[in-house]
């Protein structure tokens, strides 16, 4: 009941502040503020929402609900999701269990059986309904308002990535020379997994990932709503592989009506060694998603963004499966995309019928930052924790302010340019509005209560453009 009151609250606040526009064109980085997408509406785009693990492939036989996800997101007030690709027949599990998946996107014509007991890979045909599917599902989410992460490659499908792991899907990898019959082998070293598939090691591997690629941009380039993600979690030493399908996707792109932003997420692998966040800021990507950092800080206080990259700080990246409501408005006041790892519900991490209601408090303040982020000129405000007390702030100085205070019911200062403001206390436990008015400031530093015994979100406004608008 509490949830259900709490999202009729969000709701009413999202009708209040308008919906986001619609997709305008492709999502380029601002150079207004680079922190942001923007998109032919000229304003900023911010990015924030759920996403699992079969939204593409079906596990184990069981077709995922793509429509009824959508429903989800749509009411959490979410506008983005990662599209998870896997490239092995199996995903392996922590506890070394198996989740089929299909479908993949190589033909299984044989002749020859894979270590799977169904006919091997050519893999110089690939299997359309991969790519029909993936291209519906990106026409659903456009037709829905949702943005996509298109995943092309997934580190836990070439290696065990953990050593309490008793098996690897490396074996069940089309890739594998068991699995396909153009004498194709991912594992030159004979170590049992296929790290080197995501280097650049195996020239004929590196030919066939970049017709894959192109095959990929061929089946959704015409459409707005794509960013290109390459990877999920690949090992530390895959970074110059990384580089190279960036490059390789902004030169195709070239030739084609649309460019679309690029992304590289943090390298993994309990195994073989994980990447680091100077990994991705060095990169040539246009989006990066970070790791925890040596101290944590992306998980504890997210430092801010400085515009060198668009960050979607994920909590796949942080935690795994983990998060809370005060680190997505943590991160959404240092200029960055929050976006959750949901368990959601029928999956291998959550087999009930009904989503984790543990999680529902990060769902929620997703939706909620996304309305602040669509009520704001969003363009032009900066994280300058150094205006408020609480060290969490985006300003446009002398025009508008968002401030968060995560600690409960204590007062804090906020440094405002001399102006009458416009106020309004919001209450991110319950969604509810609280206390409005006004307030002159004539020093500079003024010092707000807030009026809940929780957490706080202060909006203010300068009077004469709240009068204006």
């Amino acid at each position: 009941m509490y949830y259900l009151e709490t999202l009729c609250c969000y709701l009413a606040l999202t009708i209040l502040a308008g919906s986001p526009d619609d997709a305008a064109g492709t999502l380029r980085v601002s150079e207004v503020n680079p922190r942001y997408f923007t998109n032919d509406s000229g304003k900023a785009v911010y990015l924030t929402g759920s996403h699992t693990w079969q939204n593409l492939q079906d596990g184990n036989s069981v077709r995922f609900d793509y429509r009824e996800f959508l429903d989800f997101l749509q009411q959490h007030n979410h506008n983005f999701f990662r599209l998870w690709a896997w490239e092995s027949t199996f995903w392996l599990l922590s506890d070394s269990s198996k989740v089929s998946l299909n479908p993949l996107p190589f033909m299984r014509t044989g002749p020859g059986e894979a270590s799977d007991g169904k006919p091997k890979f050519d893999l110089t045909q690939f299997n359309q309904e991969y790519f029909t599917r993936l291209r519906r599902r990106v026409i659903s989410a456009r037709d829905r308002g949702f943005y996509v992460g298109v995943m092309l490659f997934q580190g836990f499908s070439i290696a065990v990535k953990a050593k309490n792991r008793t098996s690897t899907p490396w074996v069940g990898h089309p890739f594998h020379r068991d699995n396909n019959i153009n004498g194709i082998h991912g594992d030159i070293d004979g170590d049992g997994e296929g790290y080197e598939t995501h280097t650049l090691a195996i020239p004929e591997i590196t030919r066939i990932q970049e017709a894959y690629v192109r095959k990929v941009i061929d089946t959704v380039n015409d459409l707005d709503n794509v960013i290109y993600e390459i990877s999920n979690e690949s090992q530390g030493g895959s970074t110059k592989w990384h580089y190279h399908i960036i490059e390789f996707i902004h030169d195709y792109e070239k030739t084609k009506p649309k460019q679309h932003p690029v992304w590289m997420s943090f390298q993994w692998d309990g195994v073989e060694g994980s990447g680091t966040n100077a990994n991705l800021f060095s990169s040539p990507a246009e989006v990066i998603s970070p790791g925890p950092g040596e101290g944590k800080e992306y998980t504890n206080d997210p430092p801010p963004a400085d515009g060198s990259k668009v960050i979607i700080s994920d909590t796949d990246h942080l935690w795994g499966i983990g998060g809370s409501d005060s680190w997505v408005w943590k991160s959404f006041l240092r200029g960055m995309h929050p976006i959750f790892m949901d368990s959601y519900k029928n999956s291998p991490h959550n087999q009930a019928p009904d989503l984790d209601p543990k999680w529902e408090p990060v769902r929620i303040a997703m939706g909620y930052t996304l309305t602040y982020a669509n009520r704001m000129n969003l363009l032009v405000m900066t994280p300058q924790g150094d205006l408020a007390s609480t060290g969490y702030c985006l300003a446009n100085p002398g025009s508008e302010y968002l401030v968060y205070q995560p600690e409960s019911n204590k007062p804090f200062s906020v440094n405002l340019e001399p102006a009458v403001y416009h106020y309004e206390w919001f209450d991110p436990q319950t969604g509810k509005m609280g206390e409005k008015g006004t307030v002159q400031v004539d020093n500079g530093e003024q010092s707000f209560t807030p009026p809940f015994e929780n957490d706080a979100v202060l909006y203010l406004k300068m009077m004469e453009q709240e009068e204006d608008k």
